[in-house]
């Protein structure tokens, strides 16, 4: 075995437990940067966020004046949004944003960012496979708990529900304890019946986000056309791709603002079987059609 291959053995040991491997090694090196994901949209006139690519700040500075704000950071090589920021708002979000991403990759992403309905759709064998809808973590109010008591109580749901250990417990973290007080908020504040409060910024599964089973029938013929098409532009067996749509998936996304994030050539399956909303799907089918591929050089990074 050469040293490639026991690198990519440990990263995938590491950090890739419960992810999907079924793309040879050259579709995986077309998907793995944030850049090469752009390009592939832009050429397949797939509805993107403008952005570039800067290992110089002052040229992410330059973008936001010419872009305007709210604005994403992130590292040009990543993955379950490791090193992401968003929204960002002013330029000392900024600064701070582009130093916190170049701790994990020096060449850095800055995008347009939108405010909408975060999606993961996977694709696979020219079908639509399944559809999350993706929140950061949150609790919602009863007009008597504190914030405290109400992440208790859906720690305690999610333990019920046997989520654990794919999807993570609401914590009492110095992050989500600054993110409260950019709000105005604190673990004792007491929230109004129905009142929502977002407890970190990143829609990801490690901070407490969860995932909603979306019906795929519900997806207009010409979405599924598109997510389709994406998978056909990187000639790849199965794609995560991650969109985000201002009025929703189930409508026509030329009817609304639409921006398509990356794809993932190596998406994280588990968490379909363990939404926190809506019945998990049966997709051994799916997958074991994936299975009988032959998948040129699997074991190569």
């Amino acid at each position: 075995m050469n040293i490639k291959k026991i690198i990519y053995a440990w990263i995938s040991k590491k950090f890739m437990g419960g992810c999907s491997n079924y793309n040879s090694l050259e579709v995986r090196r077309s998907c793995r940067s944030k850049e090469q994901a752009r390009d592939k949209f832009k050429s397949g006139g797939i509805p993107h966020a403008q952005g570039l690519i800067f290992l110089n700040p002052f040229a992410a500075i330059r973008f936001a004046k010419q872009h305007g704000f709210p604005l994403v950071i992130k590292p040009n090589v990543s993955g379950f949004s490791r090193g992401s920021h968003f929204p960002i708002r002013d330029y000392k979000e900024l600064w701070k944003a582009i130093f916190l991403a170049k701790l994990w990759w020096p060449f850095t992403v800055v995008e347009q960012f939108l405010e909408g309905n975060n999606y993961r759709v996977v694709v696979a064998n020219g079908e639509i496979v399944s559809v999350l809808q993706r929140y950061a973590p949150a609790v919602k109010g009863d007009g008597t708990s504190t914030i405290r008591e109400l992440m208790l109580k859906e720690n305690t749901i999610r333990e019920e529900m046997k989520l654990y250990p794919v999807i993570y417990p609401l914590k009492e973290s110095a992050q989500t304890k600054a993110f409260l007080a950019k709000q105005g908020l604190n673990f004792e504040s007491v929230l109004k019946a129905e009142q929502r409060v977002t407890l970190f910024y990143r829609i990801s599964l490690a901070p407490g986000g969860v995932v909603e089973v979306i019906n795929k029938q519900l997806l207009p013929e010409v979405n599924n056309a598109l997510f389709k098409n994406v998978l056909n532009l990187f000639d790849a067996n199965i794609l995560g791709i991650d969109v985000i749509l201002e009025k929703g998936i189930e409508f026509d996304y030329r009817d609304q603002k639409c921006i398509f994030l990356e794809v993932n050539s190596r998406p994280y399956l588990k968490m379909h079987a363990y939404p926190r909303y809506g019945e998990a799907e049966d997709l051994s089918d799916d997958f074991n059609q994936l299975d009988a591929l032959d998948i040129k050089q699997s074991d190569t990074f």
